[in-house]
């Protein structure tokens, strides 16, 4: 196992941000020696060869680039269907601060085969979609302002419900920047049905009185920043009787559903939290 000090590290590196090499400075620092800081790193950084659990060609599924305007908002991503025939729940699957990148297709590719219609949209399109490099991709996001995630959440959100093969509820499921974009969903568009939260911030809390939809918020209990968000969330999602679950899954890390970063991955945790998402999405869109 790494040196807490060194998970840590990354964290700050991933979310301040922190200018990488600062970042790889002060890794050095801890690690002692220059093979150990980049033995450390691979455990870390996202390796997308392991981020295939469904592949792109899975005979069950039908994937596409998305491309579509809806009400004047031009939405790009990764949609994936069922073949099977029947009417279902539309679930959109939102990334982390690195963008639309392989991990989240397959998370999207995942979340068909479950039963959905899902859309892994690219929240970067307005700044000309996300870039193969992951650090550029991060120093994207402060340029997305609420409203604009808003606004293309709900146009997303108003697509999948209104497809010939929908029945007209949707959710969504987000992680990390993700997480938070769903509960900025939650407050502002009723039409969300149920939302699922990974390790993600709370939103306005005095906008929680506004939300319709169903809640699931899972953090990790070694994310700190974010479980010290927790109480207060909950206690105004308490005081205007809003249904939710929050759960703090113990001895993981955030990021503990990511099977692309070896050293932040927790396979049994991501199991379970998986199947609640799952569970949970279908029961709030009416999917079998």
């Amino acid at each position: 196992m790494l040196d807490r000090r060194i998970v840590e590290l990354y964290d700050e590196y991933t979310h301040k941000p922190l200018d990488r090499r600062v970042f790889m400075n002060r890794l050095l620092a801890i690690a002692g020696t220059a093979a150990a800081a980049e033995a450390a790193l691979a455990l870390l950084e996202p390796n997308y060869a392991h981020a295939q659990q469904v592949a792109p060609d899975d005979a069950r599924i039908t994937t596409s680039r998305f491309d579509q305007a809806v009400d004047g908002v031009a939405l790009k991503g990764y949609l994936v269907t069922p073949k099977a025939e029947t009417k279902r729940g539309g679930v959109l699957v939102i990334h982390e601060n690195r963008g639309l990148n392989p991990h989240i297709e397959d998370i999207t590719r995942r979340m068909a085969l479950e039963g959905f219609t899902a859309l892994g949209l690219d929240f970067l399109s307005p700044l000309g979609g996300t870039p193969s490099d992951p650090d550029a991709a991060r120093a994207l996001f402060p340029q997305l302002s609420v409203e604009t995630v808003v606004a293309h959440g709900r146009a997303a959100l108003k697509y999948l419900a209104s497809r010939t093969d929908a029945n007209g509820k949707t959710g969504a499921v987000g992680f990390c920047w993700g997480g938070g974009a769903v509960n900025d969903l939650a407050v502002s568009v009723p039409e969300l049905a149920a939302g699922v939260v990974f390790y993600g911030r709370p939103p306005d809390l005095a906008k929680v009185p506004q939300i319709k939809a169903r809640l699931l918020i899972q953090q990790a209990s070694r994310d700190t920043r974010l479980v010290q968000m927790l109480p207060d969330y909950e206690k105004a999602l308490k005081a205007a009787d809003i249904r939710y679950e929050a759960i703090v899954y113990p001895d993981v890390d955030h990021a503990f559903m990511n099977d692309t970063s070896a050293e932040r991955y927790d396979a049994a945790t991501a199991k379970r939290a998986w199947a609640k998402t799952v569970a949970f999405l279908k029961a709030g869109t009416g999917t079998a």
